[in-house]
């Protein structure tokens, strides 16, 4: 407990600072996506808060930050504009919809944490999470080319002349001082002090340059001043609370759910890689279901796991929960009592911090490895990459995992073989090598022949397993055919999970089945227990 303590003690700095500077970057972030999804700037500002908190307290990853995120958004501005469409002309229903479907998103996923499926994500392959890295980092960088625009007469156009120049000279200022300031004092935080550099340098010189508070006046916003999180009581009145309002949000909601935890945990293994430490995924799952109950009733949009933010928090030297909670109850108290201070930090800085999270995020190291690999994981690669950008991130990862499976099982379909010897009593043996699974039963029925071999045949599986229902049915199949013929046919070696799933199936075929005595394993453990 005593070392416990003090490792907590060692790294409280950098927890604290590493907290002060993720909830600098969160609040752009969380207003830029509030208005993607079509919301207020404070519903985004306290999905942020509400799910960063809970999910620090108690979430699978410390070290991990979660809010309102770009990818749930965009789902969500559909499902905000047919809630207004249902409510009528001038209706504010498609907010509540929102915040019932959020409710909803969050039982789904406490279910799934609760069924112990967030394991799963460790199946997700390699190159997949390469993809993702890689094609999570290019929609971070587009997502901040939209700073580079301002609205005018309705419509978002590029900065021109002096805005521009000013735009693209502090945003470099800001990435010079992230990446030489580690190499002169490792003990300050570059990001917030690249922020404080950047913001001091605006102020104190009175430059004229787009800052958080007018980033959210020109998106229709009053500024982050605001109170803290209400019960929204709406949820019961604004919206029929009946079975058509379930088939509405319940698309909306799976998707969503889906979404979140698939970003989260695939979060948690990056964090896990960066930490060399062991995230606990299906407690993970809980806490995103909880969190997103919670700021379902409390007015705020929902969230998962941001892998910019997470990735500045652990560069910054943040690793407990310590580092998320102060990023959280910071963002609070910027929403509370600093939103003049807040709103004065130029937008430049932050895309600069966002922009350094690009180039750490990117797996760079996929261009040199790319003719080196199967072009099966290459191909992978690059599509995950592309469909993460041009779709969702759930769209990706489940498309990477279709194609990789498919590769799986096209290669291990070749690799089926049958190696075939006569034993002195004229018995036929056939010794199967490889998976006998859907992908290789075709290959599998071409190695007998049932017409001309003799009247005894043995298939041996002492190097083969039956691994699925399609592979069972091959059997029977195979069976029936040398049985019709009037030859006797015996299959040796079958695991015992086989064997009951055979009989199961067919009780018949227990008579076909050889008892595994001869098995050399079997006689090799039975000396050794003698």
């Amino acid at each position: 407990m005593r070392e416990f303590i003090a490792k907590q003690k060692a790294n409280l700095r950098n927890d604290v600072f590493s907290g002060l500077t993720v909830a600098l970057a969160l609040v752009p972030e969380a207003v830029a996506f509030a208005f993607v999804a079509g919301v207020p700037p404070l519903v985004g500002l306290y999905a942020a808060f509400m799910i960063g908190l809970i999910t620090s307290i108690f979430g699978g990853r410390p070290g991990m930050i979660s809010g309102a995120t770009g990818a749930l958004a965009v789902v969500m501005v559909h499902l905000v504009a047919e809630g207004n469409a249902m409510g009528g002309e001038g209706s504010n229903a498609g907010l509540y919809y929102l915040f019932a479907t959020v409710i909803l998103m969050g039982l789904i996923q406490m279910l799934v944490g609760a069924l112990k499926l967030g394991k799963f994500v460790r199946l997700i392959p390699h190159p997949v999470m390469m993809g993702f890295v890689n094609g999570l980092a290019i929609v971070i960088f587009l997502s901040q080319l939209g700073m580079f625009k301002q609205r005018v007469a309705g419509e978002k156009v590029w900065l021109q002349g002096n805005e521009l120049y000013w735009m693209i000279g502090l945003v470099a200022l800001t990435m010079a001082i992230m990446h030489f300031l580690p190499r002169l004092s490792k003990k300050v935080p570059a990001g917030l002090i690249a922020i404080l550099a950047v913001s001091a340098l605006v102020i104190v010189g009175g430059l004229d340059v787009a800052t958080v508070g007018s980033f959210i006046r020109n998106g229709g916003g009053e500024g982050l001043k605001g109170g803290l999180p209400q019960f929204q009581s709406e949820i019961f009145t604004a919206i029929p609370l009946n079975w058509e309002t379930l088939k509405f949000i319940f698309p909306y909601a799976l998707i969503l759910a889906a979404i979140g935890l698939i970003e989260s945990l695939m979060t948690l293994n990056l964090i896990d890689e960066l930490t060399e430490t062991r995230g606990n995924s299906n407690r993970e799952c809980l806490a995103q279901g909880g969190a997103n109950i919670v700021t379902g009733f409390f007015g705020g949009m929902g969230g998962c796991a941001m892998i910019g933010q997470s990735i500045i928090n652990i560069k910054g030297g943040g690793r407990t929960r310590i580092s998320g909670i102060v990023a959280a109850l910071t963002l609070l108290a910027f929403i509370l009592f600093a939103s003049p201070l807040i709103e004065q930090v130029p937008i430049a800085a932050l895309v600069g911090v966002m922009f350094m999270v690009v180039i750490g995020t990117f797996a760079w190291s996929s261009f040199r490895i790319l003719f080196k690999i199967p072009l099966s994981d290459a191909i992978v690669l690059i599509a995950v990459s592309a469909l993460t950008v041009i779709f969702d991130l759930a769209v990706a990862v489940m498309a990477g995992i279709i194609l990789s499976a498919l590769v799986f099982s096209w290669e291990n379909a070749k690799r089926i073989r049958a190696r075939k010897h006569v034993e002195a009593d004229g018995t036929k043996v056939y010794e199967i090598w490889g998976p006998l699974f859907f992908g290789s039963i075709s290959a599998f029925k071409s190695k007998f022949d049932p017409a001309g071999d003799p009247d005894k045949v043995v298939l041996d599986f002492m190097e083969s397993r039956v691994s699925d229902h399609s592979a069972l049915e091959a059997l029977f199949t195979l069976v029936e055919k040398y049985q019709s013929l009037g030859k006797e046919i015996k299959i040796r070696h079958l695991s015992t999970e086989c064997q009951q799933l055979m009989i199961k199936a067919s009780p018949k075929l227990e008579a076909v089945i050889e008892e595994n005595i001869d098995d050399p394993r079997y006689h090799v453990m039975a000396q050794v227990m003698s």
